[in-house]
């Protein structure tokens, strides 16, 4: 377990939990994107027990890691949140891959080819439904893009899927007026008016962005670079955000009665997006734990407050919440 968990475990007694294990992961030169993320990820329960019982059951885990190498090759932008979904991007492609790999073996044992056409009970031209890897299961959620024509009332809605929520930030606001913000409603007109199927002509309409199916374990990315158009390049924006231990999506999902508990905060440290380090803190049985690359310590849940941000756009406070982690309390019961 090493010096960091030795320390632990003392510091702990008889609360340290039974077959746990807290590993620092040793920063080889500008990594820290990467073990922040691999920290909180660790302790999102439902995904590590997934990832070891794929690793158990699979003795050939090469393309995992090989992908997981090109991926710290590629990002050059060493962006904590681009490395997060390139990874879990990366294992679904694998996922996805695997099962239909192993789908086509098991239907051409089943199924001998016809002389003239395709497998026997595959008809020509079906589609393929993609698997739902536990990727999915622990990740994915529903967006509803609800669009409504202000002439005959027609509501059309665009679903689509996420994996984490990037939301804007402001000046001393809170995470749940973000999410506010997130799915307030638009009015489209004048040059942006929205082509009504119903109407055959372009009307002004409204449009709100909602949460359908909210995720078991909800990722919220804080925009926290934003681009400067007359400086040419991206500015951090070290806000103070307020993030609380216990989440309800209000005015974000139908279930206003939903609830999630804050396990994992991805923190950035420094004053721009091109240099600085990268930090989290992440909940274990009911304990906080510091990571610092290499280095684990134990910290109180107090803790988490010293990185909502700045009141002051102007300070030396550059320690900033970046990625939280939240897990649905519906799923952990």
């Amino acid at each position: 377990m090493g010096a960091a968990g030795s320390r632990l475990e003392k510091a702990l007694g008889e609360q340290f939990p039974e077959g746990e294990r807290y590993f620092g992961l040793e920063n080889f030169g500008n990594t820290c994107y990467c073990n922040s993320v691999l920290q909180a990820l660790y302790f999102c329960v439902p995904f590590r027990d997934q990832l070891l019982e794929y690793y158990a059951n699979n003795k050939n885990t090469g393309d995992v890691e090989e992908n997981m190498l090109t991926c710290l090759a590629d990002l050059f932008s060493q962006d904590a949140h681009e490395f997060l979904n390139f990874l879990l991007n990366e294992l679904v492609d694998i996922l996805e891959k695997e099962h239909n790999a192993a789908r086509e073996s098991l239907q051409n044992i089943s199924f001998p080819k016809n002389s003239n056409g395709p497998i026997d009970g595959q008809p020509n031209g079906s589609h393929k439904e993609l698997a739902a890897t536990w990727v999915h299961k622990c990740f994915q959620g529903i967006l509803t893009n609800e669009t409504r024509c202000l002439r005959c009332e027609t509501v059309t809605d665009r679903d689509e899927t996420f994996f984490d929520l990037s939301l804007d930030i402001e000046q001393n606001s809170s995470l749940t007026s973000c999410l506010k913000n997130f799915s307030s409603t638009e009015t489209l007109n004048a040059e942006d008016k929205f082509f009504c199927d119903k109407c055959c002509s372009l009307q002004e309409a409204q449009k709100r962005m909602k949460i359908k199916k909210p995720p078991n374990i909800l990722v919220i990315h804080l925009k926290r670079f934003k681009y400067i158009e007359q400086l040419q390049r991206y500015k951090k924006l070290s806000y103070r955000v307020v993030f609380p231990l216990e989440l309800k999506l209000l005015n974000t999902v139908d279930n206003s009665d939903l609830e999630y508990s804050l396990f994992a905060v991805v923190v950035h440290v420094g004053s721009g997006p091109n240099h600085g380090h990268y930090i989290s803190l992440v909940k274990s049985h009911n304990h906080w734990l510091f990571f610092d690359d290499e280095n684990v310590e134990m910290t109180d849940e107090s803790m988490v407050q010293a990185f909502f941000g700045s009141p002051q756009e102007f300070s030396g406070n550059t320690d900033n919440g970046y990625i939280l982690f939240y897990e649905s309390l519906a799923e952990r019961s």
